[in-house]
């Protein structure tokens, strides 16, 4: 930054003008300094901020883990802990309950051997030596010469010893369970509570250029998600990943302990599984990275596509781009075939190493029961669960790490944001407060741009002084810096170079809050809060009394009004005042800014929304309120501007002319352009409301019905600068100048719009899934075999359950060599199953994939299709922007798979699952079932509120803190007038008292979910007890073999966990349905305008004669924004007729409704005599040639652009060429190294703009039109480019009907009608010679020399 500005001239007034310090201490106790001065020099602080912004985006810091806890204090800490201990002691819980089970195994089978031993009346049991002797006293060996111990006959009284043990572990882990998430829970509640009052304050605080930067709402939503995701990373998740980390650690503890060798066996084997489960994780995200890679590229072509509809429309080239889509759509399917195979492989071979594992552990850990005597069934239970559990414990506890992950993702960005110093801090107390103002504003050399678009220059070393107690307008075209002064004397943002003062104070020295309190301001759109009228006014000031708000409502004519209405004062605004009119607002901001008694009023346009009557009203309320006030006004009519002491033109960011009304006339400059311009706009407008008063007595004349074009919030003027079309200075003036009428409804607010999207969306009725199976049909054979192979791998598990069992029950066997042989066999059995299950996953898995993949391939294209077939006002609703569209094709599309594809196998597996557990279970012993299906109503009302919890009260909680997000909403949006107000502290208490009920509910939830956490981890343990304690009963009374109660057991244990499993895919199954919902709507709607249909007129010999008859016309987009007011005109077939007119004045609308993008709404448009809404649609396209302004070319090679002018038929390559030399084009491209198969690159990027045009010219030609069409094709030019596209344009107009819509007077000079437009009619008609024999508007635009607009 230069220092450019000198302060001798202050010096001389003895004015104390030093810089000034302040030193602040930031968060993490570093102190900063802070250096502002007053000499033009940089302030330290906003290059710092930049150096660190740049390094920021260089490298996406994540924080530590632990770092997520910096806003915890002692009570939360110790929460922590003793959270943290539960949850290890309830990791220990499991591990522990496999020693009881162990003990409860051996004792089974000691029973039965037991009762076999002394089925032989000569054996008995000695109580004394609880050993088996025989019956004469001797000592009995079995074959292993080993003693047989006895004493367990009354197993009912063991199993009930057992019982009590379950359920003192259950009760246990109930009490650890709800201790572990409450305290968790509790402890994150308060630490969230915390980061929201500090983030939102600090956003509070933030300099006004941070917010052009980063949008409301995206605020908004790290709010609420981003604040939530560091939620769930410091709450119950790291009390469950302790637990069962501690359990993984304590299951391979115990298999050490109880088995090292078996242990050692297993762990061996486990590297196996570890390895496919890595090299399916990692082909999967591979190939799933290469699908989407592939459906990109569709992705990109529906982008493209989509963004330039009107093109494609124009050229009838939608049938063309489905097909080029689908083209692009094969190798997404391919891949995703590929995928399913892959995952059908992988996880085959891991279910077969599972079953192989099992088969291993069983008949080497038999071998160490039977021969070695090292352990006994019990132990070796012990030691093979314990791992199991172990190992799944392992893997359940990582999705916790992804939880932590995201959760550092986010608390990036808001804890950045909580440690930035705003740059200027609206809430600091630094600063000079001065005992006596005058009101003297002076800029000096000030330059200065947007930060959001450093590229833009706004203000260009603009100096100009403004007198206390004047009144000075700012008057000049859009985007040439008049509302960004006024932002830069609130100090919204600081010059980059130069400064402005107040009374000679460098105004960066001054208290900011001070500084606007001393401000009142008046926009064109002023933004009220969603409350009453009197708590708007009293915005203004804090503390005033009723009378006082009465007051400012009667100066600024507001008081009628307000008494009207049924609550009066009490009235509620609506959200941004959306229940008044622009009118009523206007003069309830107005009050707000009287009630400060401002030394400084700035009057942003403050009279535009008004009808004349109000205007007049309130414009002398402002005279009024004037008086003794620095007053700036930024204004568009001539009245308002009249009576100002000094007038400032602005143009490119300086003041080029100052002086009073007359002197400015004399001067002929910008001033007096405006003036011509506005008359002559206000002469005809009046004439036609006079004509419309006389032809229609029903209608009032009020001007107010006449709606017109807005300039815009602060926010969208500031940014319409960027989108400004290449225009010329006079064209926005003449816009700017001429706008009467209210504009009340034409003022959107972005959130009342997504509201109502959002109740749309939610509104949707899910798709039956018979009408989505329909479109799956093609694929049954696909299907049934997939079924087939998900059948049999369903029946997989409850075998394991019976193999199991049977290898307990050979434990008891007598015979060492049977038991031997059997247990071989029965591994040998887990080695088959495990094959078996190898070839039914890869059945299930690719064969569902496969129709799957087909379905949404087949959904993307219909989809994209439908899209392509809709009318152009369609895409004009902002929910159906280009984005959200793609996006729609890619995730909707392959959602419905939820309810089709892999999702049928899971389910067709989970439902045999079940049926065949329950077969076993019942046949074996129905009783036992019986009892054990008793607990499964808890077993699955625990599933469901886990599961319930686990998607968080979610929806308690989105609720609780709807109000706080409906303050920080309003609050964002709004920052500019809360700034301009001071008002930021006020938001800030505010929302920090709405943060109590999603407090207090969050703590409620702690205690709920912590009950249901422990209740859902308990009940297992209670549901053992019963089982095992009733299985001892049966096993007495029924002679029940003791394997059974096993097998029972276990085979509903797996048709629990099935059912759980089930239940989990009904989430995908309702977003399935409800994304096939979206889509059928989509390929449902019936387009008003419909190109795929055949019918309509068509004829041979067309002409081109063109009629507008009396057409009114607004967007459907804009209902409330006339464009179109009774537009009439002829041309002839082969004349040329040029629409010249301001921007918004309805040239470019009438060439649309010509191409039929849009149909009148009163009114016709013929061509040939035919009215254009019956004419076949594609017919009537395929007779229009355009080449507009901005020329949209397709991301392909030169000779497909050009012959993308006829898509109905193949374009030759002569046809091409002949095409290009008409167009002038012929030799650049044969300059190029690739002649005609040159790339154009995305839109066109790869020319210039010259040459883009004339490609676009050359594809017009291509189609042989009958009418061409030329909107502005030649302003984006140079002159020398111009002078080549003009001559290949006179060339293709030779023979046929023209529309001409230009900004320069030589393009249409020529023309057969020249058509001067205003407000959407006809104002004058005529040649060239006859207009200016006229003397009008058309006339005084080529005197003065400036180009036509």
């Amino acid at each position: 930054m230069s220092s450019s500005v000198v302060l001798r001239r202050f010096q001389t007034l003895g004015e104390d003008n030093k810089a000034f310090e302040s030193e602040y201490q930031d968060i993490d106790g570093s102190h900063r300094k802070n250096t502002y001065t007053v000499n033009g020099k940089s302030s330290s602080k906003s290059e710092k901020n930049g150096e660190i912004l740049t390094q920021k985006k260089e490298e996406s810091i994540r924080i530590g883990f632990f770092e997520l806890f910096k806003f915890a204090s002692c009570y939360e800490i110790t929460l922590m802990v003793c959270g943290g201990i539960c949850a290890l002691l309830h990791g220990v819980a499991q591990p522990a309950i496999l020693v009881v089970f162990g003990l409860l195994t051996d004792t089974f089978i000691a029973y039965d051997i037991e009762l076999q031993e002394l089925k032989d009346q000569e054996k008995i049991c000695n109580y004394n030596t609880s050993m088996i002797t025989w019956v004469n006293g001797s000592e009995y060996h079995n074959q292993k010469n080993e003693t047989v111990p006895c004493g367990v006959l009354d197993i009912e009284y063991e199993m009930s010893m057992f019982a009590y043990y379950y359920i003192a572990i259950g009760l246990f882990v109930f009490f650890l369970g709800y201790c572990q998430i409450c305290f968790w829970v509790t402890a994150a509640a308060r630490q969230v509570r915390k980061i929201r009052k500090a983030y939102f304050k600090q956003i509070m605080r933030m300099e006004i250029g941070w917010f052009d930067c980063n949008s409301a709402g995206e605020l908004n939503t790290r709010m609420s998600d981003d604040i939530n995701k560091i939620n769930d990373a410091i709450a119950e998740q790291v009390g469950i990943f302790i637990q069962r980390f501690t359990t993984f650690v304590s299951g391979f503890l115990l298999g050490f302990v109880s088995g090292w060798k078996l242990t050692l066996v297993i762990i061996a084997v486990s590297p196996l599984i570890g390895l496919g489960a890595a090299l399916m994780a990692l082909s999967v995200s591979k190939l799933t990275g290469l699908g989407l890679k592939a459906y990109a590229k569709a992705g990109a072509v529906a982008d493209e596509v989509l963004s330039s509809i009107r093109t494609v429309a124009a050229f009838s080239g939608e049938k063309k781009e489905v097909e080029r889509y689908d083209k692009n759509l094969v190798f997404a399917q391919r891949w995703g075939v590929r995928k399913g195979m892959i995952v059908g492989v992988f996880t085959g071979y891991m279910w077969m190493i599972i079953f192989f594992c099992y088969g291993l552990a069983f008949w080497y850990g038999s071998q160490l029961v039977i021969e070695q005597n090292e352990y006994t069934p019990g132990g070796l239970l012990q030691v093979f669960l314990g791992v199991l559990v172990a190992a799944m414990n392992l893997g359940q506890a990582s999705p916790c790490l992804e939880t932590f992950a995201s959760g550092r993702g986010a608390a990036t960005n808001i804890f950045e944001t909580i440690d930035r110093e705003p740059e200027i801090d609206c809430m600091s107390e630094e600063g000079y407060i001065l005992n006596k103002v005058k009101g003297d504003i002076e800029f000096h050399n000030v330059t200065f741009n947007y930060p959001s678009r450093p590229e833009v220059k706004i203000l260009d070393r603009l100096s100009m002084v403004i007198k206390a107690s004047e009144t000075t307008a700012f008057v000049g075209p859009s985007g040439s810096g008049k509302s960004t002064a006024v932002q830069l004397i609130q100090r919204f943002y600081d010059p980059k170079q130069g400064m402005v003062t107040l009374d000679g104070h460098d105004i960066r020295s001054l208290n900011i809050q001070w500084l606007r309190s001393l401000i009142g301001i008046v926009e064109q759109e002023p933004a009220l809060f969603a409350t009453t009228i009197e708590e708007n006014i009293r915005y203004g000031c804090d503390c005033l009394t009723k009378d006082q708000i009465i007051k400012a409502a009667k100066e600024a004519n507001a008081y009628n009004f307000i008494m009207e209405l049924p609550q009066k004062f009490d009235t509620l605004v609506g959200k941004g005042g959306g229940q008044m009119s622009g009118g009523q607002k206007q003069r309830i901001a107005i009050a707000r800014a009287l009630v400060r008694n401002p030394k400084i009023l700035l009057l942003d346009m403050a009279t535009s929304a008004l009808d004349n009557e109000s205007e007049a009203i309130v414009q002398n309320a402002l005279d009024k309120v004037r008086l003794g006030r620095t007053t700036i006004s930024i204004a568009h009519r001539l009245s308002t501007v009249r009576n100002a002491d000094v007038i400032i033109g602005f143009e490119h960011g300086r003041a080029v002319e100052q002086g009073k009304h007359a002197e400015l006339l004399e001067r002929k400059g910008v001033y007096f352009t405006l003036v011509t311009l506005q008359s002559q706009g206000d002469k005809a407008l009046n004439e036609k409301t006079r004509q419309m008063a006389g032809n229609d007595p029903t209608e009032e004349p009020t001007i107010e019905k006449q709606q017109s074009f807005t300039r815009g919030s602060y926010q969208a003027s500031l940014r319409s600068s960027i989108r400004q079309r290449s225009r010329s200075q006079v064209s926005n003036l003449l816009t700017d100048l001429s706008l009467p009428g209210d504009v009340a409804s034409t003022v959107r607010h972005p959130g009342d719009e997504e509201k109502v999207i959002e109740e749309k969306e939610e509104n949707i009725e899910p798709a039956p899934l018979a009408r989505i199976l329909k479109y799956n049909v093609a694929e049954w054979p696909y299907m049934l075999l997939g079924s087939l192979g998900a059948a049999v791998n369903g029946g997989v598990n409850p075998v394991y359950a019976l193999l199991f069992s049977q290898i307990l029950g050979t434990f008891s066997m007598q015979n060492e060599e049977e038991k031997r042989n059997q247990i071989n066999s029965i591994c040998l059995f887990f080695v088959i199953v495990g094959m078996v299950s190898f070839l039914t996953q890869f059945l299930q898995s690719y064969f569902f994939a496969k129709s799957g993949e087909k379905l949404t391939r087949r959904l993307r294209k219909l989809g994209f299709k439908a899209m392509l077939g809709q009318e152009i006002g369609w895409f004009d609703d902002r929910k159906n922007n280009p984005g959200t569209l793609t996006t729609r094709l890619a995730t909707d599309a392959s959602q419905v798979q939820g309810a089709t594809g892999s999702q049928i196998g899971m389910i067709v597996n989970s439902l045999t699952n079940i049926g065949v557990s329950l077969i076993i279970a019942f046949y074996f012993s129905w009783k036992l079932t019986l009892v054990i299906l008793c607990f499964l109503p808890f077993l699955a009302l625990s599933g469901a509120l886990q599961a319930r919890m686990l998607t968080g009260f979610a929806n308690q909680d989105k609720q609780a803190l709807e109000v706080a997000g409906r303050i920080s909403s309003e609050a964002l949006s709004n920052i500019r007038t809360i700034a301009g107000l001071a008002k930021e502290k006020m938001f800030v208490q505010l929302y920090q008292a709405q943060l109590e009920a999603p407090y207090r509910a969050a703590i409620k939830k702690a205690n709920v979910y912590g009950l249901c956490f422990g209740f859902a981890q308990s009940i297992i343990f209670l549901a053992n007890a019963a089982s095992y304690r009733f299985g001892g009963y049966l096993v007495v009374a029924e002679n029940l073999h003791f394997s059974i109660v096993f097998r029972v057991i276990s085979a509903i244990v797996t048709s629990g966990t099935a059912l759980g499993r089930a239940s989990s895919y009904t989430p995908d199954y309702a977003k399935a349905k409800i994304a096939a919902a979206r889509f059928f709507q989509l390929i449902d709607r019936v387009p008003k305008i419909n190109i795929y249909n055949d019918e309509g007129e068509t004829w041979n010999n067309f002409k081109g004669e063109i009629d507008f008859i009396d057409c009114k016309f607004t967007y459907p987009s804009r209902p409330d924004f006339q464009v179109l007011n009774g537009l009439s005109i002829s041309v002839m077939p082969g004349q040329t007729l040029a629409f010249v007119g301001s921007s918004g004045c309805g040239k470019s609308t009438s060439v649309q409704l010509l191409e039929r993008f849009y149909d009148p709404n009163k009114g016709k448009v013929l061509i040939d005599s035919h009215n254009t809404e019956s004419v076949n649609t594609a017919f009537l396209r395929s007779k229009i040639g355009i080449v507009s302004q901005e020329p949209v070319l397709f991301d392909c090679s030169i000779a497909d652009n050009i012959k993308y002018g006829d898509n109905s038929r193949q374009v030759s390559m002569n046809e091409v060429i002949a095409a290009a030399k008409k167009a002038q084009l012929h030799d650049f491209v044969m300059s190029l190294p690739k002649e005609y198969d040159t790339d154009v690159g995305a839109q066109g990027s790869q020319l210039s703009r010259g040459q883009k045009q004339r490609i676009a010219i050359a594809r017009a030609i291509v189609r042989d039109p009958k009418i061409l069409l030329l909107d502005e094709a030649t302003s984006a030019l140079d002159t020398e480019s111009e002078k080549i596209v003009q001559a290949a344009l006179d060339e293709a107009r030779q023979g046929r009907t023209c529309i001409v819509i230009a900004h320069r007077l030589s393009t249409i000079q020529n023309s057969d009608i020249i058509a001067v437009m205003s407000r959407g009619f006809i104002i004058e008609r005529g040649t060239h010679e006859e207009l200016m024999a006229l003397k009008g508007a058309y006339y005084k635009l080529v005197t003065t020399g400036a180009p036509i607009s």
